[in-house]
């Protein structure tokens, strides 16, 4: 749990997103591909613009910090709480909400599962946004090969770069539950749930209470379509009274990832 002040993170670099800030980042390319994340017509885009004055975002799987900045920009006055397990990324995290967050943020280093304890987790150091509970390297080169030839990389030349892009690392990280983070910090609501965590998805709306759900106004989630995870996300986030759309980054056609953009039903 980190207030206030920020980490130093060793290896930390500052990099100049375009047509945005200057934020504290472990990789500049890393940053630069996940801000993109941030333009229109995506859903971060579009759940960022339906923020007001005051309201509070849960943002987990924050790696650096960048929807929560975003966030910030588009809706001053925002509060905060983040969730980002790596600790090269939670310092870059504590760095950049600390510079473009309104005070009163908060920071877990933290995993967000079904359940608290310590749980297995695989950091990329050269793709650490592609970190987590349930990596998969082959499937991963496999959805990074994809969005290069889609993005018009030559197929040889995108081998290339994938080339030893997830060789990971592994360690062991605490591990939280949305319940245990809108207790931790007497959240009255959460306007806006964000949920980044590659493959972990299901594993995170499963840590919701039955009783904590009405708090909660909209969702936006990357969903990787695996084993039936996206039917089970939509049927769980409409069972709890939201309204699901579901689509697709062209440029990550013939992938299994989804962006989820789920609003509370009026």
């Amino acid at each position: 749990m980190t207030p206030g002040s920020p980490d130093d993170g060793a290896g930390a670099v500052r990099r100049r997103l375009p047509d945005g800030p200057g934020v504290w980042c472990v990789n500049g390319p890393a940053a630069v591909a996940m801000w993109r994340e941030m333009r229109p017509p995506g859903a971060y885009h579009r759940a960022a613009g339906r923020l007001s004055p005051g309201d509070t975002l849960l943002d987990i799987g924050a790696n650096i910090g960048l929807m929560s900045v975003f966030c910030a920009r588009t809706c001053p006055g925002l509060r905060v709480v983040a969730a980002e397990p790596a600790p090269d990324l939670h310092a870059c995290l504590c760095r950049n909400l600390a510079e473009h967050v309104a005070p009163g943020w908060r920071a877990e280093c933290a995993a967000v599962s079904d359940r608290a304890g310590r749980l297995r987790f695989t950091y990329y150091p050269e793709a650490p946004g592609n970190s987590g509970l349930y990596a998969d390297p082959h499937a991963d080169d496999e959805i990074t090969l994809a969005f290069l030839r889609n993005s018009g990389v030559d197929a040889r030349d995108a081998e290339e770069l994938v080339e030893g892009l997830h060789d990971g690392v592994e360690f062991t990280v605490p591990a939280v539950t949305v319940t245990d983070l809108v207790r931790r910090y007497g959240l009255a609501r959460v306007d806006l749930l964000k949920v980044d965590v590659e493959r972990a998805e299901l594993d995170v709306l499963r840590g919701v209470e039955q009783g904590l759900w009405p708090l909660i106004g909209a969702v936006v989630a990357e969903v990787h379509d695996e084993d039936g995870r996206l039917d089970a996300v939509r049927r769980l986030l409409r069972s709890h009274g939201f309204t699901v759309d579901v689509r697709q980054d062209p440029l990550l056609a013939g992938t299994a990832l989804y962006d989820v953009d789920a609003v509370r039903a009026v």
